[in-house]
């Protein structure tokens, strides 16, 4: 068989790359978890410097930096021997209420890798793998990642592009949170929205007890309350809004939860979905993004589908089309997109 030599080099290149980006996962959780990316943040200093600051092992720390420079996570001056963050890198690394914190992502990645074994059965067998059966670190790596972009977008950007909502929210309504795992879209929700009460709910109740202490330390026990309930048969309503947070396509059941979304609302409630930034077909996800959320999927996404009734398993990258299928299918009149940034797309869903 002949072998493109230059073609050969090329996958090399990527192979190398992904083997030193899969090491990274936990090298990034070290800095995050010793303070050493902080530490970092615009303080040019030697590993023993640093090692000094953080209460580390000198020896460690120098390795470690030298990992983060080749990487592109941390800046070197081969000249003084320092290592630094630029302003850049540590707006991504060092703050977990940023708009972005890339340690979260990681803390998701190493907490799905536990599940290499039951994934690898799941191939062979089709079954499925709950969310609830996953290590501990999915749920908190999860919160993690996905916080940052609602704290940076819910309340500023995607509740007014919805049609007369954040009025509603600011007079007074009632809100449920569908699927809201720790309760970070929740409790964000109510900080902004003091005159309006919020119902959240999930399946996994260890996410909903997590989810009552942030609302307890947030101090909004009066307002706020959670249950622990699938998005089929979370009770209450009518609700003037109802939110879901990239959760709709883990969902083994979509068109009920879609059905018992619409049995709740008020007459001119809302809807609100928010889903993984998608194009309709595999060709258009072919990109970064689309590799990542296709990888999540596999491990988290699809097996998670495939362990509960219901028949679908549409994976964080389903696009707009399926997501629309499901709202009309279930009697919703009115569909449309009002929002989109690299990793989300917003739908404002009505009867």
């Amino acid at each position: 068989m002949a072998i493109d030599q230059d073609r050969l080099m090329e996958f090399l290149n990527k192979f190398v790359g992904d083997v030193g980006a899969a090491m990274a996962a936990g090298n990034v959780l070290v800095g995050d978890r010793l303070g050493l990316y902080r530490a970092l943040a615009g303080k040019p200093m030697p590993p023993e410097t640093l090692a000094e600051q953080t209460g580390t092992h000198p020896r460690y720390v120098e390795e470690w930096l030298r990992g983060q420079a080749a990487g592109g996570y941390v800046e070197y001056d081969a000249a003084s021997g320092t290592y630094w963050l630029t302003e850049e890198q540590a707006f991504a690394l060092t703050d977990p209420d940023g708009a972005v914190f890339a340690p979260g992502a990681f803390q998701l990645v190493v907490g799905a890798l536990h599940g290499l074994d039951r994934i690898t059965e799941a191939f062979r067998t089709g079954g499925g793998v709950g969310w609830h059966e996953h290590h501990p670190e999915v749920f908190t790596g999860c919160e993690r990642f996905f916080r940052p972009g609602y704290a940076a977008n819910l309340v500023g950007n995607w509740i007014p592009a919805l049609d007369g909502v954040q009025d509603k929210l600011r007079s007074g309504a009632r809100v449920a949170d569908v699927g809201c795992g720790h309760g970070a879209s929740t409790v964000l929700m109510a900080q902004a929205y003091p005159n309006s009460t919020f119902v959240g709910s999930d399946y996994h109740a260890d996410s909903v007890r997590q989810a009552e202490t942030r609302v307890a330390d947030a101090g909004l026990g009066d307002r706020v309350r959670f249950e622990t309930a699938s998005a089929q048969t979370f009770g209450g309503g009518p609700y003037d809004l109802v939110t879901s947070f990239d959760c709709l396509h883990d969902m083994g059941d979509p068109i009920s939860a879609a059905r018992r979304v619409r049995e709740s609302l008020a007459p001119d409630g809302t809807w609100m979905v928010v889903e993984p930034a998608a194009g309709d077909s595999p060709a258009a996800n072919l990109n970064p993004v689309g590799r990542a959320y296709y990888s999540f999927s596999t491990f988290l996404c699809v097996p998670n589908a495939l362990s509960q009734a219901g028949g679908y398993s549409l994976g964080a990258q389903a696009g707009e089309a399926p997501i629309r299928r499901l709202a009309t299918e279930a009697g919703f009149t009115r569909f449309r997109k009002v929002a989109e940034n690299p990793f989300n797309m917003v739908y404002e869903v009505r009867p």
